[in-house]
């Protein structure tokens, strides 16, 4: 074979290669600059700080603002997550405990938490050693520093979990009630909760849908939002 001949099949090699990369990687939520302006402007809505330091979470914790987030049989962490930073507000984690309590029920397997509340000094810490950091400040700041945002792992999902995940937060968005991003890098569902998730949850009947075992990608969720057409 000439030169010229294997320098086209390695490049038709290397087009193949992307277009496969991509094919694999096509997420409902692709992160993206307007997103991190709506989970900014929520976390603005609710005239949230941003937590600069330890001291400041430390006092947010002590006054309630931030809850922990329970482990059980339904949910566990990463376990190279500091401990003190397993926490967040009161609103996102009931969504986790829902979220988590109709996966356990639909797969019969724990949700992860991977992140949730930082402080902005280790979201600093973090951008020097990931490129793909959100800034620790301005419009498009990680909505972590607020602690409205979890990170739910998504590497060693299968197929029909990774979309059961997406329809769920479909419609959680569709209702206004979560900013939801898969980060391809950190293999990740990045979810920023809105506050106005207490309000809605206080007037639902968490009661799951039953469907058939042939439905595979069936969701388990409250009959108001399966029923919900409304956008955000």
């Amino acid at each position: 074979m000439s030169g010229s001949a294997q320098a086209a099949t390695v490049a038709a090699h290397h087009v193949h290669h992307r277009h496969f990369r991509w094919l694999r990687w096509n997420p409902m939520f692709r992160p993206s600059h307007e997103s991190l302006l709506i989970q900014n402007a929520e976390i603005d809505r609710l005239d949230l700080p941003r937590i600069q330091n330890d001291t400041e979470l430390e006092a947010l914790k002590g006054d309630g603002s931030l809850l922990p987030i329970r482990a059980g049989e339904t949910l566990r962490f990463d376990p190279r997550l500091d401990p003190s930073r397993r926490f967040c507000r009161p609103w996102t984690r009931d969504f986790v405990e829902d979220l988590s309590q109709a996966y356990y029920n639909r797969f019969h397997q724990q949700i992860q938490v991977n992140s949730a509340v930082r402080t902005v000094m280790v979201q600093k810490k973090l951008r020097r050693h990931n490129r793909n950091a959100a800034p620790a400040d301005g419009d498009t700041a990680s909505s972590h520093l607020a602690g409205v945002t979890v990170d739910l792992q998504r590497r060693g999902m299968s197929k029909p979990q990774i979309t059961w995940m997406e329809h769920y937060l479909f419609y959680m968005k569709a209702l206004g009630l979560v900013e939801p991003e898969e980060e391809r890098h950190q293999w990740v569902f990045h979810i920023m909760v809105s506050g106005l998730y207490s309000n809605w949850r206080q007037t639902q009947n968490i009661v799951p849908i039953e469907h058939p075992e042939t439905e595979p990608l069936a969701i388990n969720m409250p009959a108001q939002v399966a029923l919900d057409t409304g956008t955000k």
